[in-house]
């Protein structure tokens, strides 16, 4: 069934209904707190950075380094968050983080930093983050009810966005006054009330029954579930291009208080301030966007919008007209990635929602990364206010991907898992790594419906691969048209017990429609082999073998 989750929310009791859960109350304010601790190194880094080198590239590049680890770690992050105790592997990361930054503010006490060594522990700060940043997105539907769900990611884009509204003009003040190393030190510290927070939630973690995936194949198949899951794949591809378009707004900030304003550090918090303040009112009209405008429109008129503003910027010499254009890009930015966040959140299915999250993280920090090395490169060549007036032009460029990659409507309920239920039968000595595993499904179709029954199978094609099949084919019998054969392979005994207990409902209802085709009485026939079957059979001629029955079965 279809819901709107717009009404879903209002119904829920609005934006805040969220903060009435303790759990997600406790959480959600301390990230406020350790927000304010990025933005502090965000602002001191660039800052400092523009003290130790004249190169634009290498204030750039700060930003850069911060996000890199969103990149690279995220999806390795998300993987863990998956498989084991999300709450430990936020507080694993959160501790990294404090570490780093602590280190950081000594060197910088003992006059030891340089741009590559400011850019090195930016990398280690951010790695902490990313590795800390699945577990608590995917977390999230553990702490809220259901019916909150959006407004909680809604509320978690806010979290950032509050600390953005004051952090970077209180970040400039801190600089102003007591000098980076000072804001260096206070990032370390402001991780910990969020340490404590996860530390006193009394999560009940439930193992899975089955042993932890490898992490790489756990890596894999998050990628794999993303390429052949249409929701998930738009989101990302969408969120990339608006993070590589929009990412002077963030990368060259500093440069537009220091050559286009003739400002300093203050009037940089200030612009960032601005932004935030936009971000934090935008964030709250999530809800209720989604339900008058509608998610793909919205996102079109946020990239029209932000398009016109840093245009705007570029063309601005005065402080309020940068702030205004700032402003807006705030709002637009938050909207439209806590709406593809938000597609995320409810397409993707538990066993895979920290990958998922994990994806589109890195996505949008790949997009605002490599984007904002290309447009330091484009500014250094062509100036900044040029760079912002190009940037403009792309961002506005890309509501035209909504006619080509429409965000896809929720279809709450059919991502919830459904057992499968009869275990099957086994007559070989098979454990989790015995592999590979060929299954193969036979239908008998009326040869009129042939053309129906291939359409309904393409789609099965899909459901197979995003939930960890390979290898997937199709054949049709030449001697008798009507039998079909479905085949595709598992790397091993354990991947294939996974593999069925990620069936969800939309999943079952293109078996279901694959079934309605099937005229055997028995319904279709499922065989299951192992494949090259080493250790199965003795190793001398004159040894019995074991005997091997084909295992007939009614479930895929």
């Amino acid at each position: 069934m279809t819901t709107n989750v717009g009404e879903q929310n209002t119904a829920a009791g609005g934006a805040f209904a969220p903060l009435r859960e303790p759990v997600f109350r406790r959480i959600w304010s301390a990230s406020v707190l350790s927000n304010f601790s990025q933005l502090f190194l965000g602002i001191g880094a660039q800052w400092e950075m523009t003290k130790l080198t004249d190169s634009t590239t290498m204030v750039a590049l700060v930003q850069t380094a911060m996000m890199l680890p969103l990149m690279l770690v995220t999806l390795p992050a998300g993987a863990v968050a998956d498989m084991f105790d999300r709450r430990k592997i936020a507080m694993m990361g959160l501790a990294f983080s404090a570490l780093n930054a602590a280190i950081l503010a000594t060197l910088a006490f003992m006059g030891l930093t340089t741009p590559w060594v400011l850019l090195g522990f930016c990398v280690l700060i951010g790695a902490g983050v990313a590795l800390y940043a699945p577990s608590w997105q995917a977390s999230i539907p553990e702490q809220v009810s259901r019916p909150h769900l959006p407004a909680a990611v809604a509320l978690g884009t806010i979290s950032y966005n509050v600390a953005r509204s004051f952090g970077p003009a209180l970040g400039g003040l801190i600089v102003l006054a007591a000098g980076a190393k000072a804001v260096f030190a206070l990032t370390s510290v402001l991780y910990s009330p969020l340490f404590l927070a996860f530390l006193t939630w009394r999560r009940k973690h439930v193992p899975s029954r089955l042993p932890p995936e490898r992490v790489d194949r756990a890596i894999v198949g998050g990628l794999r579930f993303a390429v052949h899951s249409p929701p998930i794949r738009t989101a990302l591809l969408r969120v990339l291009g608006f993070g590589l378009s929009t990412a002077t707004a963030s990368a060259l900030a500093p440069l537009v208080a220091k050559d286009l304003l003739d400002g300093n550090a203050a009037t940089f918090g200030i612009l960032l301030g601005a932004q935030g303040v936009g971000a934090v009112i935008g964030a709250l009209f999530v809800s209720r966007i989604r339900e008058k405008i509608g998610v793909e429109r919205a996102i079109k008129l946020c990239a029209i919008g932000t398009g016109l503003s840093l245009v705007g910027i570029g063309f601005s010499g005065s402080l309020g007209a940068a702030c205004a254009g700032f402003f807006v890009v705030g709002a637009c930015n938050i909207l439209t990635i806590a709406l593809l966040n938000v597609s995320v959140q409810m397409s993707a299915p538990r066993w895979v929602t920290a990958r998922a999250l994990s994806l589109f993280s890195s996505a949008i920090t790949a997009g605002v990364g490599i984007g904002a090395w290309l447009w330091g490169e484009f500014a250094d060549a062509n100036g900044v206010s040029v760079a912002f007036i190009a940037s403009g032009c792309a961002v506005g460029a890309t509501a035209l991907l909504g006619y080509l990659l429409p965000v896809a409507q929720d279809r709450e309920g059919e991502n919830g898992m459904v057992p499968i239920g009869n275990e099957p039968e086994v007559g070989l000595e098979l454990t989790p790594r015995s592999g590979p595993i060929v299954v193969e499904v036979e239908y008998d179709v009326d040869p009129r419906q042939a053309r129906e029954f291939y359409t309904v199978m393409m789609e099965m094609q899909r459901v197979r691969k995003r939930i960890g099949g390979f290898e997937w084919s199709l054949a049709r019998d030449i001697a008798d048209p009507s039998l079909w054969t479905e085949r595709y392979h598992c790397a091993t005994w354990g991947d294939y017990l996974r593999m069925r207990d990620r069936y969800s409902q939309e999943d079952f209802a293109v078996q279901s429609a694959a079934d309605g085709f099937n005229r055997s009485d028995e319904g279709r026939r499922v065989r299951r082999r192992l494949e090259r079957p080493f250790g199965s059979v003795r190793w001398k001629a004159d040894t019995p073998d074991p005997l091997q029955e084909t295992v007939n079965y009614m479930a895929p």
